[in-house]
């Protein structure tokens, strides 16, 4: 019978690709896509505004600064054991979080953390300082967004196009 006829296209043979080659040219195809300097830029920026606020409020912990215990204590409700795991959570995050293999965990952890700390304010009634680890758990997912291709191709935001 004649292909043509019939209307049907005969495709081309695709070359049979062992896993190991399979494997190489989807990382040689990651590496080829890399992101304007300004985007890298800026992603470390925004993590770095993270790290920071976790560095510091797990200093603040650590060095049983008056007001930082005061505040789990009397005004969370948390015992005053709960500084040392506190602390020991935040520095584990951030070095996480640093590490590019182990960055898109970090977050995952660092989001639940982070919620667990949004409810505590506001199981207090303590809403404007809710806000401080949502943003922060923003910022930390959007520094990871803009350095880290693997989520920009997994969340990928498009521009509407136009009819």
């Amino acid at each position: 019978m004649n292909m043509q006829a019939t209307g049907q296209t005969i495709a081309a043979p695709r070359p049979v690709l062992s896993p190991t080659e399979s494997h190489q040219m989807s990382t040689a195809t990651a590496r080829t896509v890399s992101a304007p300097r300004w985007m890298l830029w800026t992603g470390w920026l925004l993590s770095f505004l993270v790290v920071a606020q976790l560095l510091s409020s797990a200093w603040f912990r650590a060095t049983y600064h008056t007001n930082a215990v005061a505040e789990i204590v009397t005004g969370y409700g948390y015992p005053e054991s709960a500084i040392v795991r506190i602390v020991i959570t935040e520095c584990a995050l951030v070095v996480l979080y640093l590490v590019p293999q182990t960055s898109v965990i970090a977050a995952i952890l660092l989001t639940g953390y982070l919620g667990g700390a949004v409810a505590t304010h506001l199981r207090v009634a303590d809403t404007a300082r809710a806000a401080i680890p949502l943003v922060v758990g923003i910022l930390a997912w959007a520094g990871l967004y803009l350095r880290d291709s693997r989520i920009r191709q997994l969340v990928p935001f498009r521009r509407r196009e136009r009819d």
